[in-house]
């Protein structure tokens, strides 16, 4: 309809500028116009008749347009546009060829649909005008002899290197256009700003014509799954599962943890109506100390044909040996004893108590040797940094030097340890922690010390909603379980105030005074490391106040003690930036080093030995990052497909700081069935960046038109007339019928 009314089109009108080609000065037309708009009014009002007011208005400006549009044509308008010469330019058909599609859809695979559309006429169309290149690509750009010889075998869609490859190999070519066909699937992770920018300096359009359904209502996919790389052995693991469905009703599926063939956790979910993307969570245990390989599968729903997006593969790393806790109790109290009871059955914490029996008198558990803390707690930094976490019980500031203060901040900021402040009588404000150096470590602002701070009075305890969240308190994986859990347990024997929460603090658990709720376990991150309040020194009164094999209070002390050593980094901590690589063999490395003291140690030399699942181990160097004291990383390619061990090592000249392991894993075949549907939004970019246009199966007949009109390649000025357009005729019979009509209406016609 388009072009009928215009002639050409709409791409000339976008493009082109508009010119006379009568040769006359416009401003001349201009004049004219106006001199007719004059006279028109005169004539007006001096003809006799009985129009007046606004009739007279109406018809006069009916008229004055007339008179305008025949003026208008006199100059003869038209449209001056840059084209292609004919035969003496090539366009590139770019045919996506990945294993995406290869998915049916309407009883035809999309590569199928591509060919048919391609087939119907189109590259004939293009091959009466231009030179036509045909190329397929999913991992790798290849020319392809006709359109049959494309096979649906690619592993991995990578879009922009394929567009830039074809860029490059045509830069000595007059390349006029080129025209992807894709599902716009590109999972190369590469196909960023920089990538589209060299696209663009080409000034060559790029046309995208969109195949495959840009929605599939039947899939359902874990889009992504986030869960801790390392974990300590049995320990309780927390993975974050991320969905992706349709919404458009409410169904049920159930989410499993496999390690091997071994089911490890399982649970019904449901897919609920409205929401095309939603978070679960899912609990499981760490298992004995190894690599494990872990598979999070999502039962397939009704309907559902696309399986490979139902299950995502990660790593998780349970390292041998035990984390070292250090406790500090200031007095033989029942909540000592039942801590370390809770700790005695958990072979991943090594909880190293002190306890003062007398003034000047500490009795010693947990020591691997006699030597250990001999001397009582440590002066120096680095003897206390040999720990991965601080408990401090009924036991004032005084008590510390004000050296061993600052080692314990800096336990903390530098370190990346955890400190863990428990209730007392002699603790927290009672014991003028509030006005000392690690004051600013506390998630809280602690009052000034008064016989007020500490209560001898039982309390309830109430989850929080941030502690609904947290592994520390979790004792079953259901929401509803763990919250009745919680509220059955019996109250604490006391508790403390701790005053204000600090900014970026959050309560795990709060106890309750009356119809009041105050905080009662707070954590907040600081510097490296992390602290925790928790305002009561009488957990032991759900142990004693439960039947014996009731583990409520033995599971809350583990996990909490856990949590307070897995995560303390040691003087290297290395990392990738991710722990599966679908169908990408970049892999990049970052590595955190550190002196003993933990200092950042910018002149080290910094090695990885890369040790994969088959094949010879290799060694690369790891290079310091500008601007980032103490961070190196490295980029290497892991070629083949199984797990991989990455052992960084550390010097200083002839000092060695230590070693750390990272594991990842690699896969091919992956990430085509991942995001099955159309991404239009990409396929647009692409095309509106480059001068080009989005195309959809329906509408790509104007392709060849379009792609004429391009400026790239070997072009020529074209006059194209516009005064013999249907519209301009159709406009002037609309405005001589619209005053006939308004004439004949009042009457004097």
């Amino acid at each position: 309809m388009f072009e009928f009314l215009f002639k050409y089109p709409a791409t000339v009108f976008r493009k082109g500028n508009l010119v006379f080609a009568s040769g006359w000065s416009p401003w001349v037309l201009v004049l004219l116009i106006a001199v007719a708009g004059v006279g028109l009014a005169w004539h007006l009002r001096r003809s006799p008749g009985r129009l007046e007011g606004r009739r007279l208005i109406a018809v006069g400006l009916l008229e004055f347009a007339a008179v305008a549009l025949a003026l208008l044509l006199l100059w003869q308008p038209a449209v001056s546009i840059q084209s292609l010469r004919a035969q003496q330019n090539v366009v590139s058909i770019v045919l996506d060829t990945s294993g995406s599609m290869s998915l049916v859809e309407d009883g035809q695979t999309r590569l199928e649909k591509a060919r048919t559309l391609l087939n119907s006429g189109l590259v004939q169309q293009l091959q009466e005008k231009f030179q036509v290149r045909i190329y397929g690509f999913s991992g790798n750009l290849e020319r392809l002899r006709d359109l049959e010889s494309a096979a649906p075998a690619g592993k991995a869609t990578r879009i922009g290197e394929a567009v830039s490859s074809l860029l490059s190999e045509s830069s000595a070519v007059p390349l006029g256009a080129v025209v992807v066909l894709s599902d716009g699937a590109d999972n190369s992770g590469v196909f960023d700003r920089r990538l589209m920018a060299e696209i663009r300096q080409s000034r060559v359009p790029v046309h995208a014509v969109g195949i495959g359904r840009t929605a599939i209502p039947e899939d359902t996919e874990i889009s992504d799954v986030n869960i801790a790389p390392r974990a300590l052995p049995n320990s309780r693991v927390n993975g974050h599962v991320t969905i992706r469905h349709a919404g458009a009703k409410q169904q049920s599926s159930r989410l499993s943890v496999r390690a091997g063939s071994r089911v490890v956790a399982s649970k019904t979910i449901t897919l609920r109506r409205g929401e095309t993307v939603q978070t679960e969570w899912v609990d499981f245990s760490a298992g004995d100390p190894g690599v494990h390989n872990l598979t999070f599968l999502l039962d397939p729903v009704e309907d559902e044909q696309i399986l490979g997006n139902n299950s995502v593969s990660r790593v998780l790393d349970v390292p041998r040996g035990r984390r070292s806790a250090l406790y500090v109790e200031g007095e033989p109290r029942w909540e000592y004893k039942f801590i370390r009871r809770a700790n005695e059955g958990d072979g991943s914490v090594r909880l190293v108590s002190m306890l003062r029996t007398t003034p000047n008198k500490f009795y010693r558990q947990g020591v691997d040797d006699a030597d250990e803390l001999v001397k009582g707690f440590p002066d120096k930094a680095e003897d206390l940094f040999a720990y991965d976490a601080l408990v401090i019980g009924s036991m004032e500031a005084a008590f510390f030097a004000p050296v061993q203060q600052e080692a314990i901040k800096e336990f903390v900021n530098r370190r990346g340890g955890s400190l863990l402040m428990l209730g007392g009588k002699r603790g927290l404000a009672q014991g003028g922690w509030g006005v000392s150096t690690v004051s600013d470590v506390l998630p809280v602002e602690l009052p000034g010390p008064s016989p007020e701070t500490f209560v001898r009075e039982k309390a309830a305890v109430e989850l929080t909603v941030q502690g609904l969240d947290s592994l520390i308190c979790r004792f079953d994986e259901d929401p509803a379980k763990n919250q009745k859990l919680w509220s059955e347990l019996p109250e604490v024997a006391n508790y403390q105030n701790v005053g204000e929460m600090k900014p970026a603090a959050v309560p795990l658990l709060n106890f309750k005074v009356g119809q009041q709720s105050h905080p009662l376990l707070v954590v907040q991150s600081y510097g490296r490391g992390k602290s925790l309040v928790l305002a009561t020194g009488g957990t032991w009164r759900w142990k004693m106040g439960l039947p014996h094999e009731d583990t409520r209070h033995v599971t809350f002390w583990q996990q909490l003690l856990r949590s307070l050593v897995a995560n303390t980094p040691g003087p290297l901590v290395i990392s990738g930036d991710r722990t599966l690589y679908a169908d990408n063999s970049q892999v990049r490395l970052r590595a955190e080093v550190r002196t003993k003291e933990y200092e950042p140690a910018s002149n080290a030399t910094v090695t990885a030995v890369i040790t994969p699942e088959s094949g010879d181990p290799f060694t690369v160097e790891l290079h310091p990052v500008p601007e980032e004291p103490s961070v190196y990383e490295s980029e290497f390619t892991a070629a083949r497909p199984g797990t991989y061990r990455a052992e960084i090592n550390a010097n200083v000249g002839d000092q060695t700081l230590g070693s750390d392991v990272f594991h990842f894993r690699r896969e091919d075949g992956v990430a085509e069935a991942f995001h099955p549907e159309q991404n239009r939004e990409l396929l647009t970019r692409l095309a509106e960046q480059t001068g080009g246009r989005y195309w959809t199966p329906d509408d790509v007949a104007g392709l060849p038109a379009e792609i004429r009109f391009s400026e790239a390649g070997i072009t020529a000025r074209e006059m194209m007339d516009l005064w013999d357009m249907p519209f301009f005729f159709l406009l002037l019979l609309s405005l001589r019928a619209a005053e006939w009509l308004l004439r004949r209406r009042w009457g004097v016609v």
